[in-house]
């Protein structure tokens, strides 16, 4: 008598795949398509990724389409009827005639020789599937769903292409070439997945994806010899008008890989929430007379942490080489020798114009732009840029909102008409945003705006009247009230 008379299962079988995922190896090996049309093309231009043999067979002339793939992917074409004798020697084969009775001959004469097969579209007629493919050779990720089509899959690879950098495939080929070199050196196999987990996340990586190879040659010599030397890296991070999916690819990909996050106080917590989950995050804002911290103890904190091996994230606001202090941290990182990249950013002129379709240049209206920030590093309404919005340009005023009847004052008494159009947009981008629009006169009143406490960027020139202003809000506070209007004199 069996010990076991029964065994009843209660899991879940929601969560199992009906298939296993496998990669066939192609190198060298003949793979056969059948079929003359686009979905014939469509495999051969997928083969073309590999270095397969391609043969492709039908009775049918082929379709311009097809035969461009064919061409490209240097295969050949057999005009013929199909004959099983074609199959000879493939490793795979791919029926794509369109015509299920010719199909189902193709599936029985592969399967009678011992070949995978696969019928385009016909997945009951299959013994494999393929999947919508990331090619990072020889890194391959292959995408596929049985049970919503095709579509899904194609979805999921177009946010796998954007996560996973092009010089992914590069990296691979990096390590390949010191796996041998790493077996004989650290014998231990806690030894080779240490140096392993540092290789592909730490100097070696970020230095390959910011096209560095030589430096990411030299970080993968150093972390080979060296157990103590850990290297690490910087990235100043442009998080954008504060709006998550307007943060970059790059930027989300980095922010994944940080081990420490400094950020600004107008980055909003989504955003910052988006980095590593065990990330140690660091407010380091700087508002209008209230700083977290200098300048200078930013750049302190910046060095300490890369040189303690650390992978750091500076996140700032909008794009850091607009009014983002980057070049002062830039400056400290090369006096200290950390290796850092640049990762831009929306600034918030082109959030806000986006927005309020404000056109920025126009032509026969303003053929150049003007970026402007309404203090200096000593709090002072800077002139220097008047003369360019007077003679045209549309100008962008950050940080101008507490400043904008200086602003106002200036560009009159330079002799910029009163009427010319303003828009001044709270948020941009968010889903708190206002917009405010008027004049140069109605600017002279907007810092007495007191619900206006978010961050403020002021569009100033003739572009703003092509705006949509169907939602603004009166520049001036005194508008539709009994009020007296302010004038600049």
């Amino acid at each position: 008598m069996a010990l076991v008379e029964s065994f009843e299962t209660h899991h879940d079988e929601s969560n199992k795949l009906a298939v296993f995922p496998t990669f066939h190896k192609v190198e060298g090996k003949m793979v056969v398509v059948v079929g003359c049309g686009d979905e014939a093309a469509a495999k051969v231009r997928l083969l073309a990724q590999t270095k397969a043999h391609i043969r492709v067979v039908s009775q049918n002339r082929p379709s311009e389409e097809l035969a461009d793939a064919v061409a490209k992917a240097d295969g050949v074409f057999i005009l013929s009827k199909f004959n099983p004798a074609y199959l000879g020697g493939a490793a795979l084969v791919f029926a794509a005639t369109d015509e299920e009775q010719l199909d189902r001959e193709i599936v029985e004469a592969a399967r009678e020789m011992g070949i995978p097969v696969n019928a385009v579209d016909r997945p009951e007629l299959c013994d494999f599937y393929t999947g919508a493919m990331v090619n990072r050779a020889p890194v391959a990720v292959a995408i596929t769903s049985t049970g919503v089509g095709p579509v899904y899959a194609r979805h999921i690879r177009a946010q796998v292409e954007a996560m996973l950098p092009r010089e992914a495939g590069q990296l691979a080929r990096l390590a390949e070439s010191f796996r041998s070199t790493v077996g004989k050196l650290m014998p231990a196999a806690i030894a080779r997945r240490r140096f392993w987990a540092e290789f592909f996340s730490g100097s070696v990586a970020a230095n390959t994806f910011a096209g560095e190879t030589q430096k990411a040659l030299t970080e993968a010599h150093r972390l080979l010899n060296s157990k103590q030397d850990k290297r690490g890296y910087v990235w100043l991070v442009g998080a954008g008008p504060g709006a998550e999916d307007l943060l970059t690819l790059r930027a989300q990909r980095v922010l994944q890989e940080a081990d420490v996050i400094f950020y600004d106080a107008l980055v909003p917590d989504e955003v910052v929430s988006m980095g590593r989950r065990d990330a140690t995050r660091i407010n380091v804002g700087k508002r209008k007379g209230a700083h977290t911290s200098t300048q200078t103890q930013i750049n302190q904190l910046l060095v300490a942490a890369a040189k303690s091996g650390k992978r750091v994230v500076r996140l700032k606001a909008g794009d850091p080489m607009v009014f983002g202090r980057a070049g002062e941290e830039i400056l400290a990182l090369r006096e200290h020798g950390v290796d850092f990249e640049v990762v831009p950013g929306v600034t918030a002129a082109f959030a806000a114009a986006a927005s309020a379709q404000i056109p920025l240049t126009l032509r026969g209206v303003a053929s150049s732009l003007v970026f402007a920030t309404g203090h200096d590093q000593h709090g002072d309404t800077l002139p220097d840029w008047a003369e360019m919005a007077l003679n045209g340009a549309t100008t962008a005023v950050y940080m101008g909102r507490s400043v904008a009847g200086k602003v106002a004052a200036l560009l009159v008494s330079a002799g910029m008409d009163l009427s010319t159009p303003v828009m001044a947009i709270e948020n941009a981008a968010q889903t708190k945003e206002r917009n405010f629009a008027g004049t140069l006169q109605d600017l002279c009143d907007f810092e007495h705006h007191d619900s206006v406490n978010g961050p403020t960027l002021i569009v100033i020139g003739k572009a703003v009247a092509h705006a949509d202003q169907s939602r603004s809000l009166p520049l001036s506070p005194y508008k539709n009230t009994s009020l007296p209007a302010v004038v600049a004199a």
